[in-house]
């Protein structure tokens, strides 16, 4: 398999499914150049070229969301720096490259978490989203950080409960819900802070609280 650039691009060409698209993009898979790939497939892709981590940056750099993916996918998240982790959250265009970065790369690396408190405060609708995005894989598979790391972080979730776009309100709830779920702990301190949200005016902090106490007052 060529493991370079165009060889990639190639094999990401050869699988493009330009009918998928306005399927797609009903919901919310969206951005330019876009080839309509499904993840399994990329998945199976980033399997046989196995981790390059200068193919990543080059195949993010491309701006085409699938290949976006497929940086993730082969990545060396313990070779990702600071500026590298910056700068792909500013070139996502929608919410899958943003979900699919956080689960495959981000939350491997070093730096991950300190970078949670750093994209919440950012406006950019994807950035704060992957703030969110990561705060809640994060949840599910950071499994030897303490609990108390998330309790600190819950402050960001009720600060950002205001945000009424689509992608960022449900981040944010997605990682509400994610911390509850993590421990006998953290589910009253999620639902305590669900509560607090059910009674503030803004209709996205409404929403969060509501969908959240749904599923976290549900026994697991």
């Amino acid at each position: 398999m060529a493991k370079n650039l165009p060889g990639v691009l190639a094999l990401l060409q050869a699988q493009a499914r330009p009918d998928q698209l306005d399927a797609m993009a009903r919901f919310g898979l969206t951005g330019a150049q876009r080839l309509g790939l499904s993840v399994p497939s990329l998945r199976a892709l980033g399997k046989q070229i196995g981790p390059d981590h200068e193919l990543a940056l080059a195949l993010w750099d491309s701006a085409i969301p699938d290949a976006q993916i497929l940086a993730s996918l082969v990545a060396e998240p313990e070779r990702l720096t600071l500026a590298q982790m910056d700068s792909w959250t500013q070139g996502m265009q929608a919410w899958d490259v943003c979900d699919q970065a956080c689960l495959n790369a981000f939350r491997r690396s070093p730096k991950a978490w300190a970078r949670i408190p750093v994209w919440a405060a950012q406006q950019p609708e994807f950035v704060k989203r992957c703030a969110f995005s990561l705060l809640a894989v994060m949840a599910v598979h950071d499994k030897k950080r303490p609990d108390a790391d998330f309790i600190a972080l819950l402050p960001l979730i009720a600060q950002a409960a205001d945000d009424e776009r689509n992608f960022v309100k449900k981040s944010v709830n997605w990682a509400l819900r994610q911390i509850g779920k993590r421990s006998a702990l953290l589910r009253p301190e999620a639902i305590a802070l669900a509560e607090q949200l059910r009674l503030r005016p803004e209709k996205s902090a409404r929403w969060i609280a509501a969908d959240a106490l749904r599923e976290l007052r549900t026994k697991p």
